[in-house]
């Protein structure tokens, strides 16, 4: 498994109540994402970060999402104006409360 965690400026004109509500309209499009396990939003209000950290089955599968030039990170571009940072960290277990159980990876 691989983690993923994106950042992106978020200019100082743009409210908090605009950013999660851009984050409502996109989340449905990573339902059953081909290896998505799990994607978390992120917003910093004082530093202007927007976010998301991505658990990934394989870094293959994060990578043709994250595609130069593909839908998710031109709706990145699109929506704030700039290109996002990714930082990638392999994931050998998770410890999932919420589903009482504690992954590994294979």
């Amino acid at each position: 498994m691989i983690t993923a965690i994106v950042q992106f400026k978020v200019s100082g004109d743009t409210t908090k109540e605009q950013v999660i509500e851009n984050m409502n309209n996109v989340a449905p499009k990573f339902e059953s994402m081909p290896g998505l396990i799990r994607k978390n939003f992120l917003f910093d209000g004082e530093n202007g970060v927007g976010g998301g950290v991505y658990t990934w089955e394989t870094k293959e599968a994060a990578e043709a999402v994250y595609a130069e030039g593909g839908p998710w990170r031109e709706a990145i571009k699109n929506l704030y104006g700039v290109d996002p940072s990714i930082t990638w960290f392999e994931t050998p277990i998770i410890v999932d409360n919420a589903m009482g159980e504690i992954k590994t990876a294979s």
